[in-house]
């Protein structure tokens, strides 16, 4: 992506020096989504699929 994006750290993240977070930035038509050590490397899910994702991330979590 050309545009410089501000991204935010998700709140599950230690804070500490561990860099091991994921962090998101939303353009007007675009949510991108990274893994801090990994900054290079971006997702760009569509609705759909970033709402399934999130549906079986908070499922696995009650397991």
């Amino acid at each position: 992506m050309s545009q410089n994006l501000r991204w935010q750290k998700s709140s599950y993240s230690a804070g500490d020096s561990d860099n091991d977070c994921l962090e998101i930035a939303a353009t007007p038509t675009t949510l991108c989504l990274r893994e801090s050590d990994h900054p290079t490397t971006l997702l760009t899910p569509t609705p759909t699929a970033l709402r399934a994702l999130l549906t079986e991330l908070k499922s696995a979590g009650r397991s």
